[in-house]
């Protein structure tokens, strides 16, 4: 009986080597709901009442409604599920980003 020698495995990513798509994969993700009814509640109020994003005398508050529009991108994005692969838009489009800028908003609002 003869012994078969075992060719040694190269990692992942080496030089002529093939990457499997898993290794880049992030985790599976469902829908995030707290992200998406904060985005799905900025949109329906910020329609049917852009008063909203005014100040008390009237004008527009440009930092009020940019913190609230980057919460409800961040709040869509993450929240039907979609995980991007580079950790910079990770991190933009995640849940804690969407509350972060929700945060800010009120302190926006408060301020004025």
């Amino acid at each position: 009986m003869e012994c078969e020698v075992q060719k040694p495995v190269a990692p992942p990513g080496t030089p002529g080597e093939a990457v499997p798509q898993e290794v880049f994969a992030p985790a599976p993700a469902g829908i995030h709901w707290p992200s998406l009814l904060a985005a799905l509640l900025i949109m329906v109020m910020c329609t049917l009442d852009p008063r909203w994003l005014a100040r008390p005398s009237g004008t527009a508050d440009h930092l009020l409604a940019s913190f609230l529009f980057l919460a409800m991108s961040a709040g869509f994005v993450r929240g039907v599920g979609f995980i991007p692969r580079w950790w910079l838009w990770r991190w933009l489009f995640s849940g804690w980003t969407c509350a972060l800028w929700l945060v800010l908003a009120a302190v926006a609002k408060w301020l004025h």
